[in-house]
């Protein structure tokens, strides 16, 4: 069972509980960099001019939305939000909904992998992070949504526009402690063509697929174009770009692109499909034989597929 499942009835608050922090800050463990992180992250980073809105009640998932949607240039009111995202049987928000609400509105969302090293790397990129605290206990949990803008190591401190509250200081051990409680549940909201600069390149697919789904493929292009730019070895990613590219109109793009994903990896036989298919239909006809002939000799779901077109390719 995913994160997302075991807390899709969560209820959301949006106010700090002072009491419940002051409790939990008494056994909250310092969270830890990796080496790696450490010698590359500044010792302090701050994201300015990220908008900030007041929440109402139990709306802390519209107001950082529309925090994290404003920064990436994308401004979307509070008022619109809320009833895109706002559950009111939950009092609140659910992280389904919260990613699904950002690709409504031409933007990528991409979860973190939930560590220190991904959150910080994110606000030096100057990407700010969404992240669901729970701000109470284990047996009273009161959910809430938050967006990270800064952070300073020395002083073990993050910055985050929170609840009523902007520019807010917490130490990095009580965010912790809070944040622990959602599974360090995290996104970033990014315009297509901008990654982020901790996810793989197998975890920026998957949201880029699921923007695709919504979006037309022209809005994906940038996003592919940036996953072949950063890993120009992932054959996957030129598949998906020659994709992008053929839903475009753009067949003599698709079919270089689907070409890449075939060096790369002679092997993806939908890649060899797809190129004879474009092949086929800008009349290259030798080349798209000799494509088919490679996709029809890998076994797999696309076998059948490529026999058949390359059956209906005969003179």
């Amino acid at each position: 069972m995913t994160h997302f499942s075991r807390l899709k009835n969560v209820r959301l608050a949006g106010v700090f509980l002072l009491l419940s922090v002051s409790l939990l800050s008494g056994c909250a463990a310092q969270p830890q960099l990796s080496a790696a992180a450490e010698a590359q992250l500044p010792k302090q980073s701050y994201i300015p001019n990220v908008p900030f809105y007041s929440q109402r009640d139990f709306q802390c998932g519209p107001a950082s939305l529309a925090m994290a949607l404003g920064a990436s240039g994308q401004q979307v009111s509070v008022d619109t939000l809320i009833p895109q995202v706002f559950l009111p049987s939950r009092e609140g928000s659910v992280q389904p909904e919260m990613l699904a609400t950002v690709r409504r509105h031409q933007r990528i969302s991409y979860p973190l992998d939930g560590s220190f090293d991904a959150l910080l790397s994110e606000v030096d990129a100057g990407h700010p992070v969404v992240v669901l605290q729970n701000l109470g206990l284990s047996f009273a949990p009161m959910w809430h949504y938050a967006v990270v803008i800064g952070y300073d190591q020395e002083a073990q401190q993050l910055r985050l526009h929170s609840g009523e509250q902007s520019h807010s200081l917490i130490s990095m051990s009580r965010f912790n402690a809070t944040w622990a409680r959602s599974q360090h549940w995290a996104m970033v909201v990014l315009a297509p063509g901008q990654l982020p600069v901790s996810v793989s390149e197998t975890a920026a697919a998957d949201s880029i697929a699921a923007f695709e789904k919504v979006a037309e493929a022209k809005a994906a292009l940038p996003a592919w174009q940036a996953v072949t730019e950063r890993w120009p070895n992932y054959a996957l990613g030129w598949f998906a770009l020659g994709n992008a590219l053929h839903s475009d109109g753009q067949p003599n793009a698709a079919a270089e692109a689907f070409k890449q994903a075939t060096q790369v990896d002679n092997t993806l036989a939908a890649a060899w499909l797809n190129l004879g298919l474009t092949q086929q239909g800008l009349g290259e006809m030798q080349a798209a034989r000799a494509s088919l002939e490679k996709a029809a000799a890998l076994p797999g779901k696309w076998q059948a597929q490529a026999k058949q077109a390359l059956a209906n390719s005969q003179p």
